[in-house]
């Protein structure tokens, strides 16, 4: 019996080899003719549902095929787990001009005779970062023209098969299911794909890849670009060439091209700062023997002799600065001549790299056929969901035809929920950000008691001090909260623009994407703005301390000041993001994917149809592109925001981004679907985005230099207080330390056990002594020093202001080669297609046309003449 069933089993395989003579690794239907645009795929599940669900298919395949479509079903009988149907989605010629029309999609009429740019003599040193011509320019320039049935002679068809590339076509017939009926519910009437995806009437809708990505398809009629692709770009090893742009462009679609456009200049440009920031970093490290600050703190002489009063009530003690010995010396690598000197070039280089792409934009725009591209053509046709969800219609003024809209009084309400739901975040945020505060001030004398008493830790004092320690279990925890909340968070978001149904795609996605960044910006930087522009700021003086709720002491800044302890939680915050970012887009797709194709790796290739593999592959949703913007415009804060106080960011920011890049590639190569093409002309608003940031990086740099680290009370002392000439700065540190009467503390402020008889104890601050007749007010030194910071904010912003104002007016946004080029591409077009309607005028007027008249054809050739002369 057992042997019984082997055998059918045996001759039901076979059967199934020889029911298709061609591999099922195939992107074509059976008749190995017709090519696969789009794959729909379902699961007969028979519960109460299943019937409504059967109904929705048949209506709907029925509906595809009346648009034009064909379709091809393979049983699920033929399928891996023998659970899913496939239905296999041809568009046929007379499908792809109509709706190319509609689309407006743009098509060659000529090949580009316009001369190449000269070549530049250095190219011959960039060789070895160069990719094959043929890889970086996969098909030849053309110049090109909407394309139009009335016109078709006109365009280079040369093979109807191929004149339409497999992301056009996926783009075309994504369209039609998109907006395809499917019956009417509940007296509405009901469309498009994502509505039976969300219902469970289809499992999955997507385009097919051309091969495997790590061998080419034995298919000669297979382009293998999916191939080229992974063995030119996605591979790690391949991460100092340059990214086929071109090729990526014609396989994903533009939208992606142009994301991974960006994320290429950006890592270029970063390039740039990187080196800048490194040499910053080493004056520090090289000078750092230099620093008379770390000199008088580390010598025993004077910072052994100067005791600073208790950082915490009653469990901490009277303490020597040069306890803080090493990590005053490891602040000078950050606080230094140079930080003011690197926050003034990185507002120019934001400036620098906003202009430059711009112009590598303008060129993309010319090389990709988008300059005359109109947003309307995609992202501002009505969205599906707003069609299906707005009942009401009214007419069209442009049009006159009738179209649903949203009442203004639904529109009020969904606003007003949709706003107060972002706001109840944002307070969540700061709310857990007042957490992380109480628990740094709650925690404190915990480390000061544990390092004062523990005999262990004596040895790691000097580099590890209470602050730091603090400073770093926090930023960490920190870490932890930010990283629940926008996790929590991505759904809610989702979840209200869902609600507020926008009109348009365009809409949809800006309004996700305000509400992201808005939540995101808080999340991330708001335990950087605390530490930056708080922390250390209001901690009053011994004995009329400032609490928080009455019950937490103000921490005050390490001795070594806020800066490095700034530079701490940027530096845990931006690399556990980058870290646990490549974690989430690379390791995690890996594991579902492995997890996925675990029962096909047994069976025979010829058995594993492309429809499958690519089904077990994981979704690149239409948020995901809005994903990887995200991730990089908050790391474009991370180093523009704050970089004053880490010059190494750029150094790290880079290293991720050319990680990124690969990743990036390889995930959406190897391990999802390939995603629906769709055209966008720019980065859209994420460039508002960044230009706001970049002009907010200016205000907060100058602050975090004039506030936080100890810069402008050290140039203040050098120019006006110093008394010796041969050494000005010697003596600093004694003059920014004030004297306080130990006498004077009140018994909360005490510390429990006093080991030594001291009468006097010294604190950060400009006060008064206690014998002066203002004990304990400001000095005049303070002012003097607060004056000092003002006006440096006010010359720093200028400076940096004007010298970005006038970099961006030098540099047009459009290159003038550019110009020249699209102008010469119009007059070439516009005369084609004159010539083009010359010729038809002609040939009517030969054959008697009455309609075509003689005045006619001498409009049309003048108006020919006209164009040349414009």
């Amino acid at each position: 019996q057992q042997s019984g069933r082997r055998y059918n089993l045996f001759l039901k395989r076979r059967l199934r080899i020889d029911k298709r003579h061609q591999s099922k690794d195939s992107i074509f239907f059976r008749d190995g003719v017709r090519r696969i645009d789009f794959v729909l795929s379902y699961v007969d599940d028979f519960n109460k549902e299943w019937e409504k669900k059967w109904e929705r298919r048949k209506e709907f395949e029925s509906n595809l095929q009346k648009a034009g479509l064909e379709l091809e079903t393979e049983d699920k009988k033929e399928s891996e787990d023998g659970k899913i149907y496939f239905v296999k989605i041809h568009a046929p010629w007379e499908v792809l001009i109509t709706y190319a029309e509609v689309l407006n999609i743009k098509v060659p009429i000529k090949e580009n005779d316009i001369p190449s740019t000269v070549e530049n003599p250095l190219d011959c040193m960039l060789t070895p970062f160069r990719l094959p011509e043929k890889v970086m320019h996969p098909e030849p320039d053309y110049f090109t023209a909407p394309f139009s049935k009335d016109k078709q002679e006109l365009y280079l068809i040369n093979d109807e098969n191929t004149f339409f590339s497999p992301s056009m076509r996926n783009r075309i017939v994504n369209y039609i299911l998109t907006r395809c009926p499917y019956g009417t519910e509940e007296g509405k009437k009901k469309f498009g794909i994502k509505r039976l995806l969300n219902n469970g009437t289809y499992s999955a809708a997507y385009p097919l890849h051309d091969c495997q990505y790590w061998k080419k398809a034995n298919d000669p009629n297979c382009d293998n670009e999916r191939y080229t692709l992974y063995m030119e770009w996605a591979r790690f090893l391949r991460f100092y060439k340059e990214q086929p742009l071109d090729l990526i462009r014609k396989y994903y679609g533009e939208k992606i091209g142009i994301y991974f456009a960006w994320l290429g200049f950006y890592t270029e440009m970063l390039f740039l700062a990187a080196v800048v920031g490194l040499i910053c970093f080493l004056y520090g490290l090289f000078t750092m023997d230099e620093n008379m600050s770390s000199k008088e703190i580390c010598d025993p002489a004077i910072g052994g002799e100067i005791i600073m009063c208790p950082l915490c009530d009653r469990e901490c003690d009277y303490w020597r600065l040069n306890t803080t010995c090493e990590s005053s010396q490891y602040s000078h690598l950050f606080d230094n001549v140079a930080t003011v000197f690197f926050a003034i070039f990185m507002g120019i280089w934001v400036t620098l790299f906003l202009e430059f792409w711009k112009r590598r934009q303008a060129r993309l725009k010319y090389e990709w056929d988008l300059v005359d591209f109109e947003e309307e053509q995609q992202q501002l046709q009505l969205r599906p969901e707003y069609e299906a969800k707005c009942t009401q219609k009214k007419k069209n003024p442009v049009t006159q035809e009738m179209e649903p809209y949203l009442p203004l009084t639904s529109q009020a309400v969904r606003f007003c929920i949709s706003g107060t739901t972002v706001l109840f975040w944002v307070s969540l945020i700061i709310a857990s950000m007042i957490a992380v505060i109480v628990y740094r001030l709650a925690v404190y004398a915990a480390f000061a008691s544990l390092m004062e008493n523990f005999e262990t830790l004596q040895p790691i004092r000097g580099l590890l001090t209470p602050q730091l320690a603090t400073s770093v279990t926090a930023s960490c925890l920190n870490f932890v909260i930010i990283m629940i909340l926008n996790f929590i968070y991505e759904r809610i978001a989702i979840w209200i623009t869902d609600m507020e149904i926008p009109r348009t795609h365009m809409e949809y996605e800006n309004r996700l994407t305000m509400k992201m960044f808005l939540f995101q910006f808080v999340n991330y930087y708001s335990s950087c703005f605390y530490v930056a522009f708080f922390k250390g700021k209001f901690v009053g003086y011994p004995g009329a301390y400032t609490y928080m709720f009455n019950s937490w002491r103000n921490e005050e800044c390490d001795p070594a000041g806020c800066l490095i302890e700034l530079t701490t939680q940027l530096t845990i915050v931006m690399a556990g993001k980058q870290i646990w970012g490549n974690i989430q887009e690379a390791i995690v797709p890996w594991i579902c994917n492995w997890w996925g194709r675990r029962k096909a790796r047994n069976n025979p290739e010829n058995l594993y149809s492309r429809w499958e593999q690519d089904h077990d592959l994981q979704t690149f949703g239409a948020l995901g592109l809005f994903y990887e913007y995200l991730e990089m415009v908050i790391q474009f804060g991370f180093i523009t925001l704050f970089v004053a106080s880490f010059p190494l960011a750029p150094l790290l920011a880079l290293m991720n981004n050319i990680l990124e890049i690969r990743v990036d590639s390889w995930k959406l190569t190897t391990q999802y679907r390939r995603p629906v093409a769709a055209k966008a002309h720019s980065i859209g608003v994420w460039q508002e985005i960044l230009n706001g940031m970049a002009i907010l990086s200016v205000v907060t740099n100058a602050f975090i230099v004039a506030f936080t680290s100890d810069m402008i009370p050290r140039l203040v002392y050098y120019y006006a207080y110093s008394e010796n000439e041969d050494s000005p700065m010697s003596g600093y540190i004694n003059n920014s330390l004030s004297v306080f009467l130990i006498s004077d503390f009140p018994d909360r402020n005490k510390p429990k056990m006093v080991r030594d008889n001291f009468v006097i104890c010294r604190y950060r601050d400009y006060r008064y002594p206690p014998d002066h007749e203002r004990r304990y007010l400001h000095s005049m030194h303070f002012w003097h020093i607060l004056a000092a910071k003002l006006a440096f904010i006010i010359i720093m912003e200028h400076v940096v202001f004007i010298v970005k104002f006038f970099v961006a007016w030098m540099i047009p946004d459009v290159p003038a080669d550019v110009k020249a080029k699209i102008k010469r591409e119009k007059y070439l077009t516009q005369k084609i297609l004159h010539e083009y309607e010359l010729e038809k005028l002609k040939e009517r007027l030969c054959q008697g046309d009455k309609r075509a008249t003689e005045k006619e054809y001498i409009a049309t050739e003048g108006r020919m003449e006209l164009t040349i002369q414009m």
